[in-house]
């Protein structure tokens, strides 16, 4: 039984709780599922563990709260690498949603707010959030009426493109607003 378990894989020594294999598994009888796939039906454990032997493969239990617990019969450290080569598959398929910032002033001119909504506008396109930052600085934190407007301005210019998924609020010196991608609802 020595070929049975490999502690030369250093998967199985970082995941050797994740599931119980050979002589680890404590139940009596179990439900087998040979080497090729087929199910063997209910079993007890040393025949199942000798069947196991036989094929030069290890007993796995995959599904211990059934009941008899469900066990195949399969090599270790393959069976680690495939599960983790799924999550690691699936890990990289969830989508990742970047924001993107533009900082402006209360001040900042029409002509150079432009180019920023020009960049807005791209990057909603390619499905990232933008947050607008507007930065007040010494006595501009009197302007905040000004800011919500250039707020609003923004917002109907990026409105075919955005919609608002936080309004403008005061956060300490700055006024926030995050737009994500897709047309508002409401127009």
């Amino acid at each position: 039984m020595a070929r049975l378990y490999r502690r030369n894989i250093k998967q199985v020594r970082n995941k050797s709780d994740a599931f119980r294999i050979n002589g680890r598994i404590r139940a009596k009888e179990v439900q087998l599922i040979g080497p090729d796939g087929n199910n063997r039906g209910s079993v007890p454990i040393a025949e199942a563990l000798a069947i196991a032997q036989e094929a030069d493969l290890d007993l796995v239990e995959v599904s211990p709260n059934a009941n008899p617990p469900v066990c195949r019969v399969l090599d270790y450290g393959k069976f680690l690498y495939e599960r983790s080569k799924k999550e690691k598959e699936a890990r990289k398929s969830q989508k990742q949603v970047e924001i993107k910032e533009i900082r402006l002033r209360p001040k900042t001119t029409v002509h150079h707010r432009s180019f920023k909504v020009r960049d807005a506008r791209r990057w909603l396109g390619s499905g990232m959030k933008v947050r607008v930052r507007i930065r007040f600085r010494g006595r501009e934190i009197t302007l905040p009426d000004v800011a919500r407007e250039d707020m609003d301005e923004i917002y109907q210019e990026l409105s075919d493109v955005a919609h608002i998924e936080s309004p403008p609020s005061m956060e300490g010196r700055t006024m926030l607003m995050v737009l994500a991608p897709g047309a508002d609802k409401n127009s």
